[in-house]
Parts: C-alpha cells; sequence; structure tokens
C-alpha cells in the first residue's frame, strides 16, 4: 500500500507541476500581450504661428487681455497680469480707494513688488476704467408695438 501512495503523490505531483506550468506561460503571455500592444499613431500636428498682434486695439479694447484702451494701460498690464490673469482686473469694480486698498493687501500678503511711480498711473487707469457703476432697472420699453398671444 506504500508504493501505491507514493505513486499516487508522484502523479499528483506532475498534475499540479503541469497545471503551474500553464498558469505560468498564460500569466506570462498576458503580461508580454498587455505590455507589446501596437502603440496609437499619434502624430503631432505644428501649432500655427499667430499673425494676431499683441498690442491690437479693437473697437477700444485691447483685444489680449480685455483690458480697456486708455493712459496707463501698458504699466497696468506689465504689473498686474505678471501675476495673474487681466480677467480678475476686469470683472472687478472699485473706487480708487479700494484699488488701492487692494494693491496694499497683495504687497503685504501676496508679495506684490513696490510699485513706485506706476502706482499712481495704475491707480489713476483703474479708478476711471473700472469704477463702481450705478447698477439700476432697465429704462422702460418705449414704441414698442405690443400684441396679444392667443
Amino acid at each position: 500500500m506504500g508504493n501505491d501512495f507514493q505513486k499516487q503523490v508522484q502523479a499528483f505531483s506532475k498534475i499540479l507541476l503541469s497545471f503551474l506550468v500553464i498558469i505560468l506561460v498564460l500569466f506570462g503571455g498576458l503580461f508580454y500581450w498587455a505590455n507589446h500592444k501596437s502603440k496609437p499613431n499619434i502624430v503631432e500636428i505644428p501649432l500655427e504661428e499667430s499673425t494676431e498682434d499683441y498690442d491690437k486695439i479693437e473697437n477700444g479694447i485691447h483685444v489680449a487681455t480685455g483690458f480697456i484702451a486708455d493712459t496707463g494701460m501698458q504699466v497696468t498690464i506689465q504689473n498686474c497680469t505678471a501675476c495673474h490673469s487681466a480677467k480678475l482686473v476686469t470683472q472687478n469694480r472699485m473706487s480708487r480707494e479700494g484699488w488701492k486698498a487692494t494693491i496694499k493687501w497683495m504687497q503685504e500678503t501676496q508679495n506684490l513688488w513696490d510699485l513706485g511711480a506706476n502706482e499712481e498711473l495704475i491707480l489713476t487707469y483703474l479708478a476711471k476704467n473700472y469704477a463702481p457703476t450705478d447698477k439700476g432697472r432697465r429704462q422702460n420699453l418705449e414704441d414698442i408695438e405690443w400684441y396679444e398671444l392667443k
């Protein structure tokens, strides 16, 4: 009986070894396939050179930044857009004091440099072109031919 048991253990060992070899071959094949699939054909499309002039003004607006064209615009662009988007300026409306307080806050907390003589020019530009606007009810509609929906 001991001899039969050894034969059974040997047969089982051969089956187990065969099974492990098959598993290793399958996993090796999957690994190879996953890492050697054909790569997608990526073609780099060159960007077209912009013929747009950076300093172009259309309808009184600096095209590249959206700033209102006026005295002090270039200095304001140079000092403001070095750190943040022009949109951050153009979407705000403040009095001269509000702009001055904002500049002071940026100098104290955001590492904005001393603007020197340019500060007066920037404040004048911002206070003139980005001052608070009165918002209220729209004008009444006049000379309208009304009709009834049926």
